[in-house]
């Protein structure tokens, strides 16, 4: 099987090429854009790896939740690969893809989602299977409900952002990952299981998952959240 993988939900944009269970990767912090880094990471991996687009299985992409601006890109990017080619695309949930590559077994995954607010969600890992505890939501940290099992690891950059989250709660965490983002790697990971469950969609009918919908506030409104942040 040859899958490549592409995420960019968050600062840390990175791309992957699976072949037969061997991961390749490329990756990079950047604040802002990047889009011009994929193409040639795509690229540079198939050449690495001796293969090439037509040999694919599928594509899979990071579709969220997280930055409005990087999930549209993973997935034109995405869908631009697969489609020439017809073939089969793989969109992939952050939040699940930070919990796997966290390494941990039971997760609270968080990513700032700015306006004062973040996504979150909790999973149980098995493998390479992240069962969902708590389903993703898009709140203001104050109020985002915590996973109830206790010595989970709070995983993700919405706990250096997001003093709130940790208030009266650090005790029933193991500690916290908070450096950690969901990679290219993690996302292949997943896009087996979503290939082998017949998950997988054609490219026009891919879309990113974005959990919230609305991508600015009002100052009133940001006022209201805790500021204008």
């Amino acid at each position: 099987m040859r899958l490549i993988g592409i995420e960019t939900a968050t600062r840390h944009l990175s791309v992957a090429l699976w072949q037969d269970g061997a991961i390749i990767e490329r990756s990079e912090d950047l604040a802002n854009g990047g889009s011009e880094r994929l193409l040639p990471w795509v690229h540079e991996l198939l050449a690495e790896g001796q293969t090439d687009l037509a040999q694919l299985d599928g594509i899979a992409f990071g579709a969220g939740p997280g930055s409005f601006t990087g999930l549209r890109l993973a997935c034109g990017v995405a869908q631009g690969l697969a489609w020439g080619l017809d073939l089969p695309v793989l969109p992939v949930s952050t939040l699940e893809a930070l919990a796997l590559a966290s390494g941990k077994r039971e997760v609270w995954a968080c990513l700032d989602a700015r306006m004062n607010e973040v996504y979150s969600a909790a999973y149980r890992v098995d493998g390479d299977i992240p069962h969902e505890v708590m389903a993703p939501v898009c709140l203001p940290p104050a109020v985002a409900p915590a996973p109830t099992f206790v010595d989970a690891w709070g995983v993700g950059d919405g706990f250096v952002t997001h003093g709130e989250l940790l208030r009266g709660r650090k005790p029933d965490l193991a500690g916290t990952l908070a450096s950690a983002y969901p990679t290219a790697a993690a996302v292949l990971r997943l896009a087996r299981t979503v290939l082998a469950e017949g998950r997988a969609v054609c490219a026009a009918q891919a879309q990113p998952i974005y959990v919230r919908d609305k991508v600015a506030l009002t100052t009133v409104e940001r006022l209201a959240r805790g500021g204008l942040r």
